[in-house]
């Protein structure tokens, strides 16, 4: 539905997904079943979305010591996609098995990742914000037999949070500035865990056992997706989240949907119309 939706910055015509957690913190009191860190209870969201549409392709509903990497062993990589996660999902098995079923991953560096440099690529802009692109392969007694092929590690500076930023991926084709601005395009995920904490907290959580937790995890989740397919059927050109406000202020409108959306993004290009005669 979403394939051949643009992602920002990006000129590839793989599949690219995102994958993260995100924890609902719950009172171990009320929910004994989903135990979590520091003696408090807690529900994790492993969620692998698709940019192409911000639309998540696999979830998984897990307790809060439920550890991110083990998703990956249950995750069936995509051949020629190409996944984003931060560090927390550096296990070199799990990764080393997405590399031999031709899935490519971009994943944060671990500081304390032991590596040698087998080449070095000079043809790197610093314009940019690229610093360094060396080939390395794993040095590690255990990571050294657990991922035994070449690595890529591209070093990146994003003057605009004034960091370094380290990526690790199997990606060997790819531009390094394409491995940062790929990387970049995560926020699409926190924008939609955003919603989903929004919308799950535990005051009006619909009951406290497991089946009723899960039950208002994937109505909500069933939720986004209607209105992902309602966008799309309508091609309106609002987000997913914009729509959801929307429909959410208009709960007892009897105004047509694709009317009532039309009105809404009229009104927005005259606002910004008027925005922009008045600078």
């Amino acid at each position: 539905m979403y394939a051949d939706c643009p992602i920002p910055n990006i000129n590839l015509e793989n599949e690219v997904f995102a994958l993260d957690s995100t924890t609902i913190s719950l009172s171990l009191k009320l929910f004994c079943w989903v135990p979590g860190k520091y003696s408090r209870g807690a529900v994790k969201i492993h969620t692998l979305l698709d940019l192409r549409g911000s639309i998540p392709s696999f979830i998984l509903v897990t307790d809060g010591k439920y550890h991110d990497s083990n998703v990956l062993d249950v995750l069936v990589p995509v051949p020629g996609a190409i996944y984003l996660m931060d560090k927390a999902y550096i296990d070199f098995a799990a990764l080393y098995n997405m590399h031999e079923l031709g899935a490519f991953f971009v994943s944060r560096a671990k500081t304390t990742m032991d590596y040698t440099v087998i080449e070095r690529n000079f043809n790197i802009d610093p314009r940019y914000g690229l610093r360094n692109d060396p080939t390395i392969l794993l040095a590690g007694y255990k990571s050294s037999r657990l991922y035994p092929e070449p690595l890529r590690l591209v070093e990146y500076y994003d003057d605009q949070n004034d960091i370094l930023l380290t990526f690790l991926s199997n990606n060997h084709e790819v531009s390094a500035l394409e491995i940062a601005r790929l990387y970049r395009n995560r926020w699409q995920i926190e924008t939609f865990f955003k919603w989903i904490k929004q919308n799950l907290t535990i005051k009006t959580l619909w009951g406290q056992s497991e089946n009723a937790v899960n039950i208002h995890i994937w109505v909500a989740i069933s939720t986004y997706l209607i209105v992902a397919r309602v966008k799309h059927e309508i091609k309106s050109k609002l987000s997913i989240y914009e729509i959801m406000q929307i429909l959410g202020i208009s709960a007892f409108d009897k105004t047509p949907l694709i009317e009532l959306l039309t009105e809404y993004q009229t009104n927005q290009n005259v606002k910004e119309q008027l925005n922009l005669f008045s600078d």
